[in-house]
């Protein structure tokens, strides 16, 4: 048996820094380690600012989903601070983070994804030089007109807000716009250029009725062989190309799933409560483990930091979290080794979990039973879940999937507007309160907790998908979802592991790949590369 240890670093394509250590017996990876080595300490920032100050900051967390993060702060506020919210309001927000994650998902995927799977080591399959000329990077067929096109949905987002990234215009109580009916009419033209040219176009070589009619795994491969235009799509060509490649064989990861939920009926979330929360989403909220369904509280939630850089002797709740970093040299020492939280879920009978967040994740939620009439109702991607369980393919089509349906969504917002009602609400700024507010990011649960006391923020947590998902072990030596969807995949060079960016970028996480390779025995450096730099 040969053993070799990897470390590839950085991992993403997007920002921060991602290193991952594998161990690798006989070209399978067996155990793995992600390490989020890059501070940041927003949470310390916030701590005795004004309520309000997470509107301004929490948005620039992130570059590419700040919009999810002003609307989460927002509602946390809206709850500790007990506004009410017009129906308006709702809209323009569910319209403008529908519209943030529109521009995301195929800008991720041929920007970040597909330029993978023109990787020299599926040269061999038959349809190679066809994925070569789709997406390579820059001169691909599809790589252009994919990654240009996507950035029409946050144009909506910047009529409504200002601007895009970094808007400030969701405060608590509604929105700071007065939108009229050629904002309206622009919005809906916008995403009818988008829906034509892109993702009906180019994507599905279909309506997104026809595609949105699959419900079942034998219905999506029966939808590729229908026509041509399936067939040759985009969308049609990528399900034939990963399933010859073998993404469906390896990335599964732990299995579990969370979703926090996002999107609002504005007749059910007037008055924001942790209480009401649930009842009241449209993408629906909830943790799916051992095979069951169970309703999402975020009461349930811990951050574990055995393995973190901070300080603390007991994994700890949002509202009464921590941030106490350590000099990552000490933490070493003790064991520790990113500074990614290791948030987990008690759910009941199974403890403290590990749970993965993302597009799969809510197509699992979708799939519970006892949908409201206005909720997401979609039994798909159980059932792909069923029949061949979960993958790098698996998730990267549930990502996909959620453009056809969050276009519907934010069309039937957009005709629901009524330019003659409010916008806002002007709440009262109690000196005390706590709040919660969560949404659906992209990549996936995004939430915030808040404490006010004095009128000044006392305590500010921040979980975020990339947290969620790529967290180091727990105190109880679990590992977390990214650490263990790489285990088991079978790695065919060892000095361009392909293979372990297709599972990290399957979960599109928010970090930015230098690797270097070194022989299980002799410690001597195999190699030193980038997987990931710029292209």
């Amino acid at each position: 048996m040969t053993a070799i240890d990897l470390f590839v670093s950085p991992l993403g394509r997007v920002e921060g820094d991602l290193d991952v250590r594998v161990t690798i017996d006989d070209g399978v990876v067996t155990s793995a380690w992600t390490e989020a080595a890059m501070f940041r300490g927003f949470e310390i920032i916030l701590r005795g600012k004004d309520p309000q100050a997470g509107l301004i900051v929490t948005p620039r967390i992130c570059g590419i989903c700040g919009g999810s993060h002003l609307y989460k702060s927002a509602y946390a506020l809206d709850v500790a601070w007990r506004t009410h919210m017009p129906q308006n309001a709702t809209l323009i927000r569910n319209i403008c983070q529908a519209c943030e994650t529109l521009q995301s998902i195929p800008r991720y995927f041929y920007a970040l994804f597909a330029i993978d799977l023109t990787n020299k080591n599926y040269a061999k399959s038959p349809l190679y030089e066809e994925a070569v000329r789709r997406f390579a990077p820059y001169t691909g067929a599809s790589y252009g007109p994919g990654v240009v096109l996507s950035n029409k949905p946050v144009e909506v987002y910047a009529i409504f807000g200002g601007q895009w990234p970094h808007s400030s215009f969701m405060v608590p109580g509604g929105v700071m716009c007065a939108p009229t009916l050629s904002d309206v009419t622009r919005s809906i033209a916008i995403l009818e250029h988008w829906k034509d040219e892109w993702l009906e176009k180019q994507w599905l070589g279909c309506s997104i009725d026809r595609w949105l009619e699959n419900r079942t795994w034998e219905d999506v491969l029966a939808w590729v062989d229908e026509n041509e235009s399936h067939r040759n799509s985009d969308c049609g060509f990528f399900i034939r190309y990963a399933l010859d490649i073998g993404l469906d064989k390896y990335g599964g990861g732990v299995g579990n799933y969370l979703a926090s939920g996002t999107y609002f009926e504005p007749s059910q979330y007037e008055n924001p409560t942790i209480e009401r929360r649930n009842a009241a989403l449209i993408g629906r909220s909830g943790v799916y483990a051992g095979g069951q369904w169970y309703e999402f509280d975020q009461e349930r939630i811990r951050e574990d930091i055995t393995h973190s850089f901070y300080s603390g002797d007991k994994p700890l709740h949002p509202f009464e979290g921590e941030t106490r970093p350590i000099d990552p040299e000490a933490g070493r020492a003790q064991g520790k080794y990113s500074w990614a939280k290791s948030p987990r879920y008690d759910v009941p009978g199974m403890g403290y979990i590990p749970l993965e967040t993302g597009p799969l994740a809510r197509r699992i939620a979708a799939g519970a039973p006892g949908a409201a009439p206005y909720q997401d109702e979609d039994p798909l991607f159980v059932d792909i879940l069923g029949k061949i369980g979960p993958s790098v393919l698996v998730r990267q089509l549930a990502r996909m999937h959620e453009a056809p349906k969050y276009y519907k969504w934010v069309r039937n917002w957009l005709d629901q507007i009524d330019l003659h009602d409010s916008f806002y609400t002007k709440p009262i700024e109690h000196a005390s309160g706590r709040g919660f507010g969560s949404t659906e990011a992209a990549r996936g649960s995004l939430s915030d907790w808040i404490v006010i006391e004095d009128g000044k923020i006392e305590n500010y947590q921040v979980i975020t998908p990339t947290a969620w998902n790529i967290g180091p072990r727990d105190g109880e030596g679990a590992l977390g979802p990214i650490e263990s969807a790489m285990v088991g995949a079978r790695i065919v060079d060892q000095e361009d592991p392909v293979e372990l960016g297709h599972v990290a970028r399957s979960f599109d996480s928010c970090l930015v790949c230098t690797v270097h390779a070194y022989d299980g025995k002799t410690g001597r450096e195999l190699s030193n590369f980038v997987i990931n730099g710029m292209v």
